[in-house]
């Protein structure tokens, strides 16, 4: 198993008038591969949003395995 980081980015028109990128949310999961992992926080990230589609409250998902210094 891996521990992935996965995020939950969105496209929002920042205060200077230009559209920015921003995280909704990040989660970090346990998974045997980043197909997995990403799965996985949808659910979560659908939990605690109370919705029932990651895409109303996000454009994009970015995942990276995490590398923790041990």
């Amino acid at each position: 198993m891996h521990t992935y980081l996965v995020r939950f980015m969105k496209k929002v028109l920042g205060e200077n008038g230009h559209e920015v990128e921003v995280c909704q949310r990040w989660i970090e999961v346990q998974a045997a591969s980043e197909a997995e992992a990403i799965e996985l926080a949808k659910v979560q990230f659908c939990e605690a949003q109370e919705i029932s589609e990651w895409k109303s409250h996000a454009d994009r998902i970015q995942v990276a395995e995490a590398n923790f210094a041990s």
